[in-house]
């Protein structure tokens, strides 16, 4: 039972890697600029699909095709933030929750008509299993789970050590005392969402190489990045980190011991449960 209970633990930390990166996109944008950016699962499938395009289409190795892959996403995220967002910054929250729908069905479109309809795999030539005692990792679960903490651990030393990482805390927390003490806060939000958007895109490639990708699964993860924004703690980078994992492994441990039909359905309820006795989340500031 222990050697099960493990096994599914890392199984888990795989899929909540993913989790986490798509709810630190997430939450940098919600706790910075206020807006529900729902096309941010979207705009990940569509680093997903690119990668596979570029690995199989155009021959890249993989570890050529994913710097390509992150940088033509963090220039559709800076081009979201200019064209779509920008106008509607200062209008009303409803505006911008319409943007953000309308970019999910447009996103979602320009990924069908440039990558089809059919179910995708990102190739990856990472077939070897490791074995620790009773214990199996796949490589590519082990590199998803070794990639998603380095991109854990410099997001949070870009946030608390940086300059740049400061001023977008700063503006988080009180945008015209930023602006007193000289902040360019016109820059901040192209860096969020460049941010966000490298963020995502690496969760795609993530879930194109662990599963598949295919039209609408983008929405499945950016439902699931909200849920761990609740369940952590809304505008808690931490709390992000803590309820993309708790959440993973959940799923993972449900699917093992009871059925992969009711795993999100499972997930879902521990979440609810959570809420029920913290409502702040994990690790959100009581009000």
């Amino acid at each position: 039972m222990l050697i099960e209970i493990l096994q599914q633990t890392i199984n888990g930390l795989a899929i909540g890697g993913v989790y986490v990166l798509i709810a630190l996109g997430l939450t940098t944008v919600f706790g910075i600029l206020g807006i529900a950016h729902f096309a941010h699962g979207s705009i990940s499938m569509f680093g997903g699909y690119l990668t596979f395009f570029l690995v199989t289409s155009q021959g890249l190795p993989v570890l050529a095709a994913i710097p390509v892959a992150l940088a033509t996403g963090i220039l559709l995220g800076l081009l979201v933030e200019m064209l779509a967002y920008r106008p509607v910054r200062h209008a009303n929250h409803i505006n911008a929750f319409i943007v953000a729908l309308g970019l999910t069905m447009m996103v979602e479109g320009i990924n069908l008509q440039l990558f089809g309809h059919e179910q995708v795999v990102i190739p990856t030539g990472l077939s070897r299993v490791f074995r620790f005692g009773g214990i199996t990792v796949p490589e590519l679960r082990l590199y998803v789970i070794i990639a998603a903490i380095v991109l854990v651990v410099a997001m949070m030393v870009f946030v608390e050590r940086t300059k740049t990482g400061q001023a977008i805390r700063a503006v988080a927390e009180n945008r015209d005392a930023a602006i007193l003490m000289g902040v360019n806060v016109k820059s901040i939000p192209l860096i969020v969402f460049g941010i966000s958007t490298a963020l995502g895109v690496a969760a795609g490639i993530m879930v194109g190489a662990l599963f598949a990708i295919a039209p609408g699964i983008g929405e499945g993860f950016v439902v699931k990045g909200f849920a761990v924004l609740i369940l952590g703690g809304l505008g808690s980078f931490p709390g992000a980190i803590l309820g993309g994992t708790v959440l993973g492994i959940t799923e993972s441990i449900a699917a093992g011991f009871i059925s992969s039909a009711y795993k999100d359905v499972i997930a879902f309820v521990v979440m609810i449960l959570v809420l029920l006795i913290r409502p702040q989340g994990l690790l959100g500031r009581t009000p």
